[in-house]
């Protein structure tokens, strides 16, 4: 079974996508078979990887729960887009908006995305999950489904105080449903370390948290290049190999490479 990772914050517009797809890339230079699952309906990480015209896809995620609730049998590589850089994506799209309303009343609604995983897992190294930024029953499905969450934080005042939300929210997912949930680290983007306010709220955060949850040292730094990615359907490694970006997100890969699964604290 191939290891699964959630990207989730409460928080939009920190990179939870951008970090998705280019962790993926990440990983996939080093060698491993990555699948990106995307669980948000407004299917920002399948945009980014290069998908034009999503709600014209035959087959999306959305199409997978549904079988799964109506208790046919799956093909596990049904839908699956590869990417030029060397990753899987199961895409998402507008149609997954009523997905919420046919999970409401079912018996086991918090995994039925689990029973997707557990099919196509074995196919790969890693799973990596992209989510909304509202815990809604697919957010809830993919904490459910994982193994460890990486939380992307832009270090703005309300997005370091909307963790405490999310913490909470694992907390307990961890003790209803999913015990083995972890918290991979709380990765730092968006940064311009060129203001004293950023500065400032980075070691908020590193004091309120460092102690109990693994804080990455190699921060992803502002960039407008990077910005730019979603545009092209094309990784940062693709768009900027030699920027910045790319090798925070290079380390990142090699750290996640290196996890063993284990949260401190």
């Amino acid at each position: 079974m191939g290891k699964v990772f959630v990207v989730s914050n409460r928080k939009g517009g920190c990179g939870k996508s951008f970090t998705t797809a280019n962790l993926g890339v990440g990983l996939a230079r080093q060698g491993k078979k990555v699948l990106c699952i995307d669980t948000d309906n407004q299917h920002s990480l399948t945009i980014s990887l290069g998908v034009k015209e999503p709600d014209n896809l035959p087959v999306t995620l959305k199409t997978i729960i549904s079988d799964i609730i109506d208790e046919k049998e799956i093909d596990p590589t049904a839908g699956i887009i590869h990417h030029a850089e060397g990753i899987d994506l199961m895409p998402a799209n507008n149609s997954l908006t009523g997905i919420e309303l046919a999970l409401a009343t079912l018996i086991g609604r918090e995994t039925i995305l689990k029973q997707y995983i557990e099919t196509v897992s074995p196919l790969y190294d890693y799973c990596l999950i992209d989510t909304c930024p509202t815990l809604d029953m697919l957010a809830i499905n993919s904490l459910a489904a994982a193994d460890s969450v990486i939380i992307p934080v832009k270090p703005k005042f309300l997005d370091a105080k909307g963790l405490e939300l999310l913490l909470k929210s694992i907390a307990k997912i961890r003790k209803q449903i999913n015990p083995r949930l972890s918290i991979c680290g709380i990765l730092l983007t968006m940064v311009d370390k060129r203001t004293n306010f950023t500065k400032d709220i980075i070691s908020m955060i590193e004091q309120a948290y460092g102690e109990q949850i693994h804080i990455f040292k190699n921060h992803v730094p502002h960039s407008v290049r990077a910005a730019e990615t979603s545009a092209t359907g094309k990784s940062i490694f693709t768009h900027d190999p030699n920027g910045k970006v790319a090798a925070a997100y290079e380390a990142l890969a090699t750290d996640l490479l290196a996890f063993g699964g284990d949260e401190r604290g």
